[in-house]
């Protein structure tokens, strides 16, 4: 037992420790995956690896493999609706990722694949969501996922609304957690440099104190109208950027 004046530090509390939160993935939503794949051979240049099937929520996707020096498990998931895969029946979950929104569609439709989201990676979920609800922010509850990769079962917990909604026009991240495996140790092919993730929103101040509660740093948050910017450097060095403006009314 130690002493009462023992200077030996007690366990950090939820409350108290950090979270350690980081960029995980950007999120690329298209119509279709066809239409996705066409977008990136056309923006960036290369042709996404096959990723797979997300039964529990309808969608399917295509990956590429990021790195940053401060993101260096960072990649790109281009994702769209699987008609062939409705939602789960006995959720009856909308769509992740504002997938199933009607203003979503129709600037799909319009304007093509958009940089519509983006995820946070953190090691543990609850209390990353724990931070957020004493700040008001309702991220949704605790969801347990999985797809079927040729190494075996991929498995994370991710936090998705019943709703849906991303939340601040998308600029506020989805937060996920991993299982022992990382989609990104899997993804061998060119790789792009995430040089930089640049977000702007009229409430920057309330995503400012979000991000602070989960210790992520190294993204650039200011006021202005709802957008996000990512900026890369492809592997011939050329640069290449993406944005995403969030449609008012």
């Amino acid at each position: 037992m130690n002493p009462p004046n023992s200077n030996t530090s007690a366990p950090q509390s939820a409350e108290t420790s950090r979270v350690g939160a980081s960029l995980d993935h950007l999120v690329i939503a298209a119509r279709t995956l066809e239409a996705g794949v066409q977008w990136c051979e056309e923006t960036l240049g290369v042709t996404p690896l096959p990723g797979g099937a997300h039964a529990l929520f309808g969608t399917h996707n295509r990956l590429l493999p990021l790195t940053s020096a401060h993101y260096p498990l960072a990649y790109l998931e281009i994702i769209a609706i699987d008609r062939s895969l409705p939602p789960h029946s006995g959720l009856r979950l909308p769509r992740w990722f504002d997938l199933d929104d009607a203003t979503i569609h129709a600037q799909l439709d319009e304007e093509g694949p958009q940089l519509l989201h983006w995820v946070v990676r953190v090691p543990d979920l609850r209390v990353a969501l724990e931070r957020w609800a004493s700040l008001g922010v309702s991220r949704g509850p605790m969801i347990e996922a999985s797809r079927p990769t040729a190494n075996g079962l991929l498995r994370w917990k991710i936090s998705v609304r019943e709703d849906g909604q991303r939340l601040f026009d998308g600029v506020l991240p989805t937060l996920i957690e991993w299982g022992t495996d990382h989609p990104r140790h899997s993804l061998l092919g060119p790789t792009f440099v995430l040089e930089s993730l640049d977000l702007t929103h009229p409430q920057s101040n309330l995503i400012q104190k979000a991000f602070d509660a989960i210790d992520l740093q190294h993204v650039s948050l200011k006021s202005g109208p709802a957008e996000i910017h990512a900026h890369f450097r492809a592997p011939d060095g050329t640069a290449k950027s993406v944005r995403y403006a969030a449609r008012i009314g």
